[in-house]
């Protein structure tokens, strides 16, 4: 089954750093915008940031200023760098393609990414 798998996600600090990174089992990848959602406990997906096919990217508001996303069409990976990140910012966090208000590949595994002091 085609899906993306997540790693990067730990532990850290307030004010700390992490970078995601998820690949893409496909060969559609370079063809479609990716996008990084989190999902922290009780709430719903949360779509973070967006990276086009060009490598334009469009980020939420609770992204903006603090990460970066990015991507590598020949290693159907992209990339979520976190920088100053925040208790709020803990949960767990992947990737998907989206398809107008949802996505259309089914959830992979995720990435825990847990900010504490």
């Amino acid at each position: 089954q085609v899906t993306f798998v997540e790693s990067g996600g730990g532990l850290v600090q307030p004010g700390g750093s992490l970078r995601l990174s998820c690949t893409h089992s496909g060969n559609i990848f370079r063809i479609y915008s990716v996008g990084w959602y989190r999902q922290a406990p009780g709430k719903q997906h949360e779509l973070v940031a967006t990276v086009l096919p060009d490598g334009a990217t469009v980020y939420g508001d609770s992204a903006k200023g603090r990460f970066s996303i990015s991507r590598d069409n020949a290693k159907n990976t992209a990339y979520l760098q976190m920088t100053n990140l925040k208790p709020d910012d803990a949960a767990v966090y992947y990737c998907n393609l989206p398809l107008g208000r949802g996505v259309s590949e089914p959830w992979g595994q995720g990435t825990q990414v847990t900010v504490s002091s």
